[in-house]
């Protein structure tokens, strides 16, 4: 039997194996016929040398012969063993032996009838051979199918690989889809206007023109392909491809859908938070800006220097949280968009505290870290950012506890393969559920009311975005922020950023 033919699917190996259909091949043929010229004389030889007569048993044999040939080489030879086979019964078997001639007509009968049936069984088992072929590539067409809508589903819908999975297994040189709109809005009597989605192979053609071979699949797809004729096989393949590349193209629409609403519910929700802080954290702190500098405006009223110190100050908190609520919303729209480029540089814990402690109460701090860590690499701006908010979350939510500062590096500290150093800030406070852990880097997340720090300062209040602002700028550092609870109670948040591997500052 001819071997099978094989299509590769480039990097995924063999995906089909069709068996051919084209009939027995040349050389079978030839073996077919050598054999029906050998075979007959050959049994009649044997027969004659061990002197055996037995008509009936003789002419099964030469039955045999037939059979055997018709696997073989086909019908033809098939025909051409059961001929010589019958001349060579009625000359060396059937009476008067020696002769062509027949003394009873019941052996010429016998003689027809084993034409006949020998002739009939070659011709069966020809058919037989091309149905089973036939049969076999069905099957491994049906499962290229399955493999093919297997690996649609689990894959990431690339049309470009599938497109390459239908060159190679239609043995094409280059494949294109072309799409294009509703053709029912072209205007009457034009030609919808069609381009190319994707591609395979080397040179794809772009236009019918240029194609071999062009396959409607749709009224909106089209695929073009440049190679060697299509079998019927091949044509039938060319169709459920088609229905396969409609499928995936309609996958991707979906896909892009769903990111677009997704982008569009996260847009909504944003906007719609930010509306909500602006009408409140942001308004009330401008009112009291506008209420201390009306009550000193005032050209009647004569303020003590105390009080009138007291309003300057109101201004200079309200205006500092202003600030701080302002710059984080333009932080988080920048993490949000994907804007944030870090100047990294070697950053030691210490130099940034002093700026990002920055108006907290210095009775609330506890800073306890050693003397001699490496740095770390980071951004001074952002690191900055990321302890303030940290620090300011801590107050907030832990009014009756210090806020301690340690760090650490080695001792199995990494991120990834790199060697690294964490800041943990920890606090005694009331600490966080399971639930709210899950969610309390995401913005605009607040819990609970929490009261002003002592002494004001522009600790007090916000918009739930500084754990999302730290979370992100941790992040765009190459670092990592996480929450843990504090052993007795509270939470310690723990900042992670690898070791500076860069000359020395």
């Amino acid at each position: 039997m001819a071997a099978p033919e094989t299509h590769s699917n480039g990097d995924d190996g063999v995906l089909l194996r069709l068996p051919p259909v084209r009939g027995i091949g040349q050389g079978r043929v030839i073996t077919g016929l050598v054999l029906a010229l050998a075979l007959p004389p050959v049994v009649e030889v044997l027969v004659t040398v061990l002197n055996f007569r037995n008509f009936a048993m003789i002419m099964l044999l030469q039955l045999a012969v037939a059979v055997a040939v018709a696997a073989i080489g086909g019908l033809w030879p098939a025909v051409v063993a059961a001929v010589l086979g019958s001349f060579l019964l009625n000359y060396f078997s059937a009476d008067p032996i020696g002769s062509l001639s027949i003394a009873d007509p019941t052996t010429l009968f016998t003689l027809v009838v084993f034409l006949a049936v020998a002739c009939g069984v070659a011709l069966a088992v020809g058919l037989a051979s091309r149905r089973a072929q036939e049969a076999a590539r069905s099957g491994a067409e049906a499962t290229a199918l399955s493999e093919l809508a297997l690996r649609i589903l689990s894959s990431d819908g690339s049309l470009e690989s599938f497109l390459e999975k239908v060159r190679s297994n239609l043995g094409m040189e280059a494949v294109t889809l072309l799409g294009t709109t509703n053709p029912a809005a072209a205007a009457p009597g034009t030609q919808p206007e069609w381009r190319a989605l994707a591609s395979a192979g080397p040179n794809p053609p772009v236009t019918h023109a240029a194609a071999d071979h062009a396959a409607v699949v749709d009224p909106h797809y089209t695929l073009l392909l440049r190679g060697g004729p299509l079998t019927a096989q091949h044509q039938r393949l060319l169709a459920a491809f088609g229905a396969f590349v409609v499928a995936v193209r309609e996958r991707q629409q979906l896909v892009k859908s769903r990111r677009d609403n997704v982008r569009l519910a996260e847009g909504n929700k944003m906007r719609t938070s930010i509306l909500r802080a602006v009408s409140h954290d942001l308004r009330t702190p401008l009112a009291g800006i506008k209420l201390a500098v009306s009550s000193l405006r005032q050209e009647d009223v004569n303020f003590p220097p105390d009080v009138e110190r007291e309003l300057l100050e109101t201004i200079e908190d309200y205006a500092d949280r202003l600030d701080h609520l302002v710059d984080n919303l333009l932080d988080m729209s920048r993490i949000t968009a994907d804007a944030v480029n870090p100047l990294l540089a070697g950053i030691v814990w210490a130099d940034v505290l002093p700026q990002a402690l920055r108006g907290v109460p210095v009775d609330r701090l506890r800073n306890e870290l050693p003397p001699n860590l490496p740095p770390v690499q980071a951004d001074a701006g952002m690191l900055e950012r990321v302890v303030a908010n940290i620090v300011e979350n801590a107050v907030k939510y832990a009014p009756d506890s210090d806020v301690v500062l340690t760090a650490r590096a080695g001792a199995g500290i990494t991120l990834g393969d790199r060697p690294a150093s964490e800041l943990r800030i920890v606090d005694h406070g009331r600490g966080m559920g399971h639930e709210e852990v899950l969610t309390m880097f995401q913005p605009f997340q607040r819990f609970g009311d929490s009261p002003s720090p002592a002494g004001g300062g522009s600790t007090g209040g916000g918009i739930g975005l500084g754990l999302a602002v730290a979370k992100g700028f941790s992040e765009a550092m190459g670092g990592r922020l996480a929450a843990e609870p504090t052993p007795g109670g509270g939470l310690t948040m723990v900042v992670t950023l690898p070791l500076w591997t860069g000359d020395p500052e």
